[in-house]
């Protein structure tokens, strides 16, 4: 599958609104066209390929997680955070943020590509049948990006046609619209995929049914989100692994629970990605999964630690919020210390000065396997941490009185997504895939769903089916809730307990109305700033100086 896709990277950008003029103009000394590669078997074969690479730019990258994580009650800005403004709603959030115009180009760039997936397939050399799935694979996957651009920046530009050539005016289309299109590709999608694929990472038919319960409930179709979710849960092959641990195991990323996802390989060079042309010479960069790096906080300035793969190259850009970090109980929870790195082992022994409460000094020594820092939530008294033989980060070092981040360097990291199989220490790409739907979500859809059609047991019988799996072993009973405690808060607290740093937090805010009043709440960095009007993005300011309809396109409410 990655081998396909990484033939045609060159070849989407013939077809890419986003390609640069000089491109556009160079001369093709090959004189191989798109409209003839595209009339090949490989050609087609290679373009429906290329609709998955887009997805690669957003999930496992820096500015992806940031978007969807941060700036929201969960989680915070780390002192490495290398685009603060998303995570703050503070001035410099406008049109001249450089992520967010990556992104508007990557993905009505990928818009682009999948219709013209759309348009080519019908008159490709593909066998009947062949042509209807690989039609519903891009018709998913038009869908999918459909949703990112219509939930980040509202009712924005909407096409479904090719365009090879230089546009100067966009429009202005209804979110209704947007979703019109995301439900009848779904269906499509339903209706004409099979259940099955020896390609792993292919969109299959339970994808599509996952994604489309995802969308039904973002648009309140709750009858329908849970009939899909139902569905997924009990017709194909997907369980919920018995460990939520054993979820984030490297060597266990291919598991019953994954639903949906977006592949990554340990072969580095089929993980680059296409930036852009460069005369004749395709210009790539490393790609991968890069999640590994950024919840880490900076262990290896401390004491007895060197940085290693085991404990990961520590970017600091994100740390969690003190509210995620009380939601757990760990006494009860296993997605807690499953979540959490807590503890570190001296992997540099040596004698050395550990900092005490008060400015001194004192001096230690570290053997092999010693602990070396030990974080935790809650506050522990000075003349402990003092008589402690190694780092204690605890909630007095990390946070304030009003939960508001003291330091950004030390603090619990979240761990699920450390790849030990990594080569070397500084290497930053990784291997594993990046989970975009997992059997938990249809189970949390249904409760949801079922919750607001008021079947209040239904709801809590789906529920506690994941607070069961989350247990510690002989806390199961204690872990469920009773129908009466059943509210769209709680099922807000279970997301972020069981989803937290896998790119849905911005999203679940949003689609419950809860965005604004959660981050008041529980984000002290960005509480005095958040306004309803950053439930959208800014649209970035060179495509609105782009444009020649300028009175038509307009900014979003609310940005400058």
């Amino acid at each position: 599958m990655k081998k396909l896709s990484y033939i045609l990277l060159l070849f989407s950008l013939l077809i890419s609104v986003s390609a640069c003029e000089d491109f556009l103009s160079e001369d093709n000394k090959t004189g191989l066209t798109a409209d003839g590669y595209y009339a090949t078997l490989e050609g087609i074969e290679a373009l429906v390929n290329s609709c998955y690479t887009p997805m690669r730019f957003w999930y496992g990258k820096e500015n992806g997680i940031a978007l969807t994580e941060t700036g929201t009650d969960i989680f915070t800005r780390g002192n490495g955070m290398e685009n603060p403004p998303v995570a703050l709603y503070n001035s410099d959030l406008s049109g001249a943020n450089n992520p967010i115009n990556f992104y508007w180009t990557r993905l009505y760039s990928a818009l682009n590509t999948t219709n013209a997936a759309v348009r080519r397939i019908p008159d490709s050399p593909l066998s009947t049948s062949m042509k209807n799935v690989r039609l519903a694979e891009t018709r998913f996957l038009r869908a999918f990006y459909l949703w990112h651009i219509v939930e980040t920046w509202g009712g924005v530009h909407f096409s479904l046609e090719e365009v090879s050539t230089v546009q100067t005016t966009a429009n202005r289309t209804p979110v209704e619209r947007f979703y019109q299109q995301i439900f009848e590709d779904l269906q499509f999608a339903i209706d004409n995929l099979p259940t099955t694929s020896s390609d792993y990472g292919r969109v299959i038919k339970p994808s599509a049914e996952a994604f489309a319960a995802r969308m039904h409930l973002t648009r309140k179709n709750y009858a329908e989100a849970s009939r899909l979710a139902k569905n997924v849960i009990n017709n194909y092959n997907y369980s919920l692994v018995p460990k939520y641990a054993d979820l984030w195991n490297i060597n266990n990323i291919r598991n019953p629970e994954i639903v949906w996802l977006v592949n990554f390989t340990a072969d580095l060079i089929l993980n680059r990605e296409l930036e852009g042309p460069e005369n004749t010479n395709i210009l790539l960069r490393d790609g991968g999964n890069n999640s590994h790096l950024f919840f880490l906080m900076t262990y290896d300035q401390l004491p007895g630690m060197l940085r290693d793969i085991r404990y990961g190259r520590p970017f600091a850009r994100f740390m969690p919020t003190a509210f995620l970090l009380d939601l757990y109980d760990e006494n009860i929870d296993s997605r807690y210390h499953a979540t959490f790195e807590t503890v570190w082992y001296s992997n540099r022994p040596g004698t050395f000065n550990l900092p005490l409460t008060d400015g001194t000094t004192k001096s230690v020594t570290f053997a092999q396997g010693d602990t070396a820092i030990y974080a935790s939530k809650y506050f522990i008294p000075n003349n402990v941490k003092d008589a402690s033989p190694y780092t204690v980060i605890d909630r007095s070092r990390t946070y304030g009185p009003n939960n508001e981040p003291r330091v950004r360097d030390r603090y619990l990291s979240l761990k699920k997504f450390l790849d030990p199989a990594r080569n070397t220490v500084g290497q930053q790409q990784g291997r594993r895939d990046a989970f975009v739907i997992r059997l938990a979500e249809m189970y949390l859809t249904v409760a949801e769903a079922e919750m607001y059609q008021n079947n209040t047991q239904e709801a809590v019988n789906y529920f506690n089916a994941v607070r069961r799996r989350a247990a510690n072993p002989g806390f199961e009973t204690q872990m469920e809730i009773t129908a009466n405690q059943l509210d769209i808060d709680m099922i807000l607290d279970e997301r972020a307990r069981e989803f937290a740093g896998e790119q849905i937090r911005w999203f679940d805010l949003k689609r419950t109305d809860k965005l604004v009043s959660r981050v008041r709440a529980h984000n002290p960095d960005a509480a005095p700033n958040i306004q309803p009007f950053h439930m959208l993005r800014p649209i970035p300011q060179a495509q609105l100086d782009a444009v020649t309809n300028k009175n038509e396109f307009t900014q979003n409410d609310g940005y400058l």
